[in-house]
């Protein structure tokens, strides 16, 4: 078995949660459906709204498998499911964007963000892993001086991994921390910074202020940077994700998602919904508590694993 044929194994196996909520109403509705009509197509929608998937998502996947199943005179369940995966991954291939280094030989800077809880700090760390298998060097920058526990957990991933840490004392400015940071990713020639972030409610604007002086500053010491603002969030968290994204978006434009505890959730579907309501790529999924589970979102793959039969 080759790497990418696990990798799909895994997440075939890891998104089960996710798939049995949707399997619950959507395959009941394939098993009894004699026809594939406008009755059919109303109560898939329904199903999906009902699965997370979102009225947005649900009504633009539904409309293209419509479209899709007249125009190509489909009756099999099967080949219309095979519909199903194909344009869901459509929807996602649609908000996809390059994910590359700046063409200039600076740092890569990438933000992570996100409300409490989500594993944002964890998630950084995997990230790191991510970068430096691919052979980039990586140095962190450990910008949430609320948490103690948090500048040291960065300290032992980056011992672990052996990859730098800037840090200071709990309580320091953490746009102070940011720009040392880069400073000294320039100094060093780093190919990637990634900068960790505290975790915030969106509702904090005190702390939402903070986030946006850090990006600010970041852009000072480097222009065009932040390369990349990733928010990272909770699939568990089902449809409250929105009102995060919502908030977090626009004060920081962010870039992308990364979407954590995929694997323990029964709301994967959720992510067709905040990519299609912000237009914003999934740019990684954790599928896991290991360094290496978290993955480089594939959309196709994502849909297969999620609509089956």
């Amino acid at each position: 078995m080759t790497n990418n044929q696990s990798d799909k194994h895994g997440l075939f196996a890891r998104l089960r949660r996710s798939r049995e909520s949707i399997a619950q109403g959507v395959v009941e509705l394939f098993n009894s459906s004699a026809e594939f009509d406008e009755v059919f197509f109303e109560d898939l929608e329904d199903r999906l709204i009902m699965a997370d998937v979102g009225v947005e998502a649900s009504s633009d996947l539904v409309q293209r498998l419509r479209l899709a199943v007249r125009e190509g005179g489909v009756t099999e369940g099967a080949a219309v499911m095979s519909l199903v995966q194909q344009k869901a991954a459509e929807m996602l291939e649609e908000i996809e964007r390059p994910w590359e280094p700046p063409v200039a030989k600076e740092p890569w800077v990438i933000m992570l963000v996100g409300v409490n809880g989500v594993g944002k700090t964890t998630t950084i760390a995997k990230l790191a892993y991510h970068l430096n298998s691919e052979g980039r060097s990586v140095m962190l920058a450990a910008a949430d001086t609320y948490r103690a526990a948090a500048i040291e957990q960065l300290q032992v991933w980056g011992e672990r991994l052996k990859v730098p840490v800037v840090a200071s004392s709990r309580g320091s400015d953490a746009a102070a921390v940011a720009h040392d940071a880069l400073t000294a990713a320039q100094a060093r020639q780093m190919d990637v910074l990634l900068v960790d972030t505290a975790g915030r409610q969106h509702t904090d604007v005190g702390l939402m202020d903070q986030l946006t002086k850090v990006s600010r500053v970041l852009t000072k010491c480097q222009a065009g940077t932040p390369h990349e603002i990733l928010m990272v969030v909770d699939a568990t968290n089902g449809q409250n994700v929105l009102s995060q994204i919502d908030h977090f978006h626009q004060r920081l434009g962010l870039s992308g998602l990364i979407l954590t505890k995929l694997d323990g959730s029964a709301k994967g579907g959720v992510l067709l919904s905040a990519s299609k309501r912000f237009q914003l790529p999934v740019r990684f999924v954790g599928l896991g508590e290991g360094e290496s589970d978290l993955k480089k979102f594939d959309p196709l793959d994502f849909s297969k694993s999620l609509f089956s039969l």
